[in-house]
């Protein structure tokens, strides 16, 4: 799209998010012979034995459990996995016609992930394309391809260097110069009241009260099929954390689909009022 009037950045946390349950639930822990509890209350008490991050232990546990396994360690076996990831309703379509409703008001619409679960598992999913840039856990990979280290650990408080990434356009994970440069905030690729957050849970809580308390809008959304889920979530509106709660249906007319429609519609109204304010 040439010349916008302004970009929107939509930024999504993946599992519980796009995605119901856990990215590895769905090949990886199957794989290696264990069920989804065995596989999490282990890294997970592992983590507390050790006083350790529970992101690393689970990174940590993937690698032990594909070792004694003997299966592959390699990036394209974790992209395989992501293959078999199943998608909420009308994601697939989500994100051209998001775009499209974009560009009929002449707004750019970027689309990112910032989420604790695997970059290689999320590069292998159908939608990988749909994103300016995965922020997510990865691992490092020897001369052989092999991972052997985790690289990068998202966890639910460093999430949030990903949103001044974005709001700064520094798309490089290793950079940490030019995210903390001082940039005035009307001259940033993505000013904060153009964001619009979409998490599920506890990890995403410190970015959706950030980009809130920016003057950006926060969506939590919850499984359709969970009982209570939206009377859970609501507690986060009444708590000041986010602004609207909806079930993680992303098919056209769905409540969702209003939401995030509806705040586009503002932030066009909001900049051209503001555009016709500076002018007089």
């Amino acid at each position: 799209m040439e010349n916008p009037r302004f970009t929107i950045a939509l930024i999504y946390d993946f599992d519980g998010t796009l995605a119901p349950g856990n990215m590895q639930e769905y090949d990886f822990i199957p794989a290696v012979g264990k069920s989804n509890k065995e596989f999490w209350t282990e890294a997970n008490t592992l983590a507390e034995e050790q006083d350790a991050d529970m992101v690393l232990t689970y990174m940590a546990r993937m690698i032990q459990e594909a070792k004694s396994k003997g299966l592959s360690l390699r990036r394209e076996a974790f992209r395989e996995s992501g293959r078999k990831v199943a998608l909420y309703r009308g994601v697939k379509e989500w994100f051209g016609r998001i775009n499209r409703y974009g560009e009929e008001r002449g707004i750019r619409i970027l689309h990112y992930i910032n989420s604790s679960g695997l970059t290689e598992i999320i590069e292998g999913t159908e939608i990988a394309h749909e994103f300016r840039k995965i922020y997510a856990c990865s691992f490092l990979y020897d001369v052989d391809g092999i991972a052997y280290w985790p690289g990068v650990a998202v966890n639910y408080t460093n999430k949030t260097q990903f949103i001044f990434k974005i709001n700064k356009g520094v798309e490089s994970v290793f950079d940490s110069t030019l995210v903390n440069r001082y940039i005035p905030e009307d001259e940033r690729p993505v000013p904060f009241k153009h964001m619009i957050y979409v998490g599920d849970g506890t990890t995403d809580i410190p970015c959706m009260r950030l980009v809130k308390n920016f003057g950006g809008h926060s969506i939590a959304v919850f499984n359709p099929e969970q009982r209570g889920a939206r009377q859970t979530l609501s507690t986060l509106i009444h708590d000041n954390r986010v602004n609207h709660v909806s079930p993680a249906d992303y098919s056209e007319g769905s409540e969702l689909d209003r939401v995030v429609k509806t705040i586009i519609d503002k932030m066009d109204l909001d900049d051209k009022l503001e555009k016709m304010t500076i002018g007089k």
